[in-house]
């Protein structure tokens, strides 16, 4: 599923529009910086409620497409001038991570 038909679905809040044309296929869920650098998986779209510089540097370094910050959080300015930067798309959910994960997974029929 395009990340642009993601967007459409959970209603989020794009506020750096890169690749909304890649397609995505699974995510990665976490707030810890190191399991994501050591877990997360190239095309991922990374689900967290951090919103400082090293998230958007991290998905660039993990080749995530995107992040979707969930709770309605707004991420540091330093973060959106790194993600537009390295080409990463930030993304605003106003729900809790455990129902937006619920939602993803269920339109984008994620293998376990």
């Amino acid at each position: 599923m395009k990340l642009s038909e993601i967007v459409k679905e959970l209603d989020l809040e794009v506020l750096i529009n890169a690749n909304l044309d890649e397609c995505i296929n699974d995510a990665y869920v976490s707030d810890l910086l190191s399991d994501v650098m050591g877990n997360a998986k190239a095309g991922q779209v990374w689900i967290t409620m951090q919103t400082h510089k090293n998230v958007a540097a991290i998905a660039s370094l993990k080749d995530l497409p995107a992040v979707i910050i969930v709770n309605g959080g707004k991420p540091e300015e330093d973060m959106l001038l790194h993600a537009r930067y390295e080409g990463v798309a930030i993304l605003i959910s106003k729900l809790p991570t455990y129902k937006l994960s619920a939602l993803l997974y269920n339109i984008i029929n994620c293998e376990v």
